[in-house]
């Protein structure tokens, strides 16, 4: 990936690294999104895939017009993991895993120079989402794949394998005020 190894000198192709932004403040998808459309601009392929979101957000409308990047679809409507019944919960536990594995042969491909999972973090916290299935993808993914993490409250384990690691913190937000979420803003 590109990073400078002397001054001034932007290498192409190092060793992917492990990208997590975490916290909860505002702003963690964006970042991740906004270094998926500087990967893509520099030339390389990308592949998305958003848990706990349905398709249609923002950043994902423009971005699909970039022929660098592409999405892997999620499920069509989303709910929050605290209103899940325990059935609807094992649901989404099974299609996840599965995505994770459909993702590890996608990338196991080459094709891929980074890769988003977007809110894979809380997927885990939430338990929906094995921690040791994304700690092993980690582990064996190829060597030059570039990986972002984002969500909330990331497990030691995953710590561990991360390069970098950048916390957003909320110090305020219109929710508390009963803003709901704006398009284009939040959504």
């Amino acid at each position: 990936m590109s990073g400078g190894n002397e001054e001034g000198q932007i290498i192409r192709n190092g060793p992917g690294l492990v990208h997590i932004y975490c916290g909860d403040g505002k702003g963690k998808t964006t970042c991740g999104m906004g270094l998926c459309c500087r990967a893509a601009g520099f030339g390389y392929k990308v592949l998305i895939y958003q848990f706990l979101k349905d398709n249609s957000s923002s950043e994902r409308k423009i971005l699909e017009g970039s022929p660098n990047v592409e999405f892997l679809d999620g499920m069509d409507t989303e709910r929050f993991s605290r209103q899940m019944s325990k059935e609807e919960r094992r649901f989404h536990k099974e299609f996840y895993e599965e995505r994770l594995r459909l993702l590890r042969r996608m990338v196991s491909s080459g094709n891929y120079d980074m890769l988003f999972l977007d809110e894979v973090l809380y997927a885990v916290r939430a338990g929906l989402l094995d921690e040791k299935l994304l700690t092993d993808f980690l582990d064996s993914r190829p060597q030059n794949l570039e990986v972002i993490l984002t969500g909330r409250d990331p497990g030691e384990e995953l710590l561990k394998r991360a390069d970098y690691i950048s916390e957003i913190r909320m110090i305020r937000h219109p929710i508390s005020r009963g803003q709901k979420a704006r398009g284009g803003i939040e959504r």
